[in-house]
């Protein structure tokens, strides 16, 4: 997740900061809380581990913790390559979201974001992807097992969102974004 892009929009950072100085400690209080959950998740992840390693057991278990995996290997890829296809949730609830998959709990909707519409389809150019509704991420891979890059609707100059390109100068969204 491009958590640039997404404190953006959750603190309603404003393109111009001293318009809201209040926007940034909005963001890091979010960034804070999700840092907590998942410092004190990894922790005992590290704990486990140390068990496991002492008991004669080296390799991890597959899959690995959510936040041990690389961008490319989960099915989250759309959310670097389309930025308007994102989780909606706020940091803290996406980690709290996550812990409780890896507890092995069956939670409702899209993993990622809890979305409950029917998925959408993409085609990968020789198959179809379905995609969630609400952050675009992999419900069902290509038949082929690859994972393909989501091309977004319209190209994004991520440039642009480090500069709040995608915000006005009050905080909202910049109705004009991308094509400013």
């Amino acid at each position: 997740m491009r958590a640039t892009y997404h404190l953006t929009l959750s603190a309603a950072i404003p393109r111009r900061l001293e318009a809201d100085p209040d926007a940034l400690a909005r963001a890091v209080e979010e960034l804070h809380e999700a840092r907590m959950l998942w410092l004190a998740r990894a922790e005992e992840y590290a704990a486990q581990r140390r068990a496991e390693k002492r008991a004669g057991r080296r390799a991890a278990a597959n899959p690995r913790p959510w936040w041990l995996r690389s961008w490319w290997e989960g099915p989250n890829r759309a959310w670097y390559d389309a930025p308007f296809r994102h989780p909606p949730l706020r940091l803290p609830e996406y980690v709290r979201r996550q812990n409780a998959i890896l507890d092995g709990a069956d939670l409702p909707g899209c993993p990622a974001c809890g979305d409950e519409r029917p998925p959408v389809s993409n085609s990968s150019g020789h198959g179809w992807v379905e995609l969630c509704r609400a952050c675009a991420r992999v419900l069902a891979p290509c038949p082929c097992g690859q994972r393909h890059r989501v091309v977004p609707d319209a190209p994004i100059n991520w440039t642009g969102i480090w500069r709040r390109a995608h915000m006005s100068d009050d905080g909202t969204p910049n109705p004009h974004w991308p094509a400013v």
